[in-house]
């Protein structure tokens, strides 16, 4: 299961230290590979089964319609975006095709959006869990894009019409995120926001990670794991789960890596860098003898998650009730950030894990947030191409 975002608690502060802290990957390893990959492809490439057959979950390759989007500086004053005017279930989702397109700030770009992913913070928004602090309706929905530039604010530095991009165009998912989201045709985002797409990765790819790979990013920072350390994933198949098993061994060098998930998704979790997979329909893990220094609980078992970990350890909380010592946190949007991740996406050291249902066309958002709102969801559900 994909971590929900809290829907109790606001946004606390952003990166409690910095992400130079970050070690860059050593150039020319060979990446982490499940099966064979398609050429060119940086993919995770995880075997998923259902119906007793092989499932892959795959992203769309390097010549995909997505790729292929072009920068232009004629931007039309309308645009096709999927639009709700009331809160409630996804039959609210209606495909507008003369919505307006956002105006540019100066410290803003344009992007013409080629892939965009869903997150369950983009439901549990679209059900009204955040009425109090979010921007007025009608809403565009989503958070993650990648896509080309095509118009610069004035005090734009970092950017150039034709750059490839990526990132979650609202600083604070649960404060104020913007009216105009990502599913749609063109997204107006900050500079400060956005990184240039890696290399080597293709637009279905790059939209799948801005919101998951910092959520496990700065879970794993502020929980403090260290290199040498151990630490449990619960919900390790999930769109951030899938990133934090990854990022505590390739980047923060985790000793030992445990993850969750049930019979069908425990290969994928080996081929993650897991040491240790833990089927929860068999066993407990909470029964189990072995304690961890750090804990991320993206599935809502705070209570549970306490019991495994060691004294002075570290429980980080993305749903459900918090136990002390648990603490729960909101990612915050940082295109510097993503920066330096690249390097380890670019290597294959990390990758992205696209749900094997995907990645869904335009037409069938509904479809789409109705799937991730299954929970079953394996690594991130995809809208691509946007026209």
């Amino acid at each position: 299961m994909q971590a929900f975002l809290s829907s109790s608690i606001p946004a606390t502060s952003s990166y409690s230290r910095s992400s130079s802290l970050l070690p860059q990957p050593a150039h020319h390893q060979a990446p982490l590979k499940i099966s064979a990959p398609a050429p060119g492809s940086r993919a995770i490439t995880a075997v998923a089964t259902r119906a007793g057959r092989p499932r892959r979950c795959i992203a769309a390759s390097a010549s995909s319609p997505a790729a292929a989007t072009k920068a232009t500086t004629e931007v039309p004053a309308q645009m096709k975006a999927w639009v709700y005017d009331a809160y409630g279930d996804a039959s609210v989702l209606r495909l507008d095709g003369a919505a307006t397109v956002p105006a540019v700030g100066e410290d803003q770009v344009l992007v013409k959006v080629a892939a965009a992913a869903l997150n369950p913070v983009d439901a549990k928004r679209r059900a009204g869990k955040f009425q109090a602090t979010d921007s007025p309706l009608p809403t565009v929905p989503g958070y993650d894009m990648a896509g080309v530039v095509v118009k610069v604010g004035s005090q734009v530095k970092s950017f150039k019409e034709g750059d490839e991009v990526y990132g979650m165009i609202s600083e604070k998912p649960l404060e104020g995120p913007k009216q105009s989201g990502s599913l749609a045709e063109y997204t107006a985002v900050e500079e400060k926001l956005l990184a240039r797409k890696p290399a080597g990765l293709d637009f279905v790819q790059a939209a799948s990670l801005p919101l998951a790979v910092q959520t496990a990013n700065q879970g794993l920072e502020r929980a403090g794991l260290g290199a040498g350390q151990s630490v449990l994933v619960l919900g390790g198949a999930g769109g951030v789960g899938s990133l934090t098993i990854q990022l505590a061994k390739q980047v923060y060098g985790a000793s030992k890596a445990a993850a969750t998930a049930s019979t069908a998704k425990l290969d994928l979790l080996k081929s993650l860098g897991a040491d240790v997979a833990i089927d929860y329909t068999k066993e407990n893990f909470e029964d189990l003898p072995e304690k961890y220094d750090v804990v991320i609980d993206a599935v809502g078992q705070g209570d549970k998650a306490v019991k495994v970990v060691k004294e002075g350890g570290s429980v980080a909380v993305l749903t459900g009730a918090v136990t002390p010592p648990g603490f729960r946190f909101v990612v915050t949007s940082n295109g510097s950030a993503l920066e330096k991740l690249n390097p380890y996406l670019e290597s294959g050291k990390v990758k992205p894990v696209i749900d094997p249902k995907g990645p869904f066309p335009f037409s069938q958002v509904v479809e789409a947030f109705s799937y991730l709102e299954t929970g079953r969801a394996t690594g991130k559900v995809v809208i691509s191409p946007i026209p």
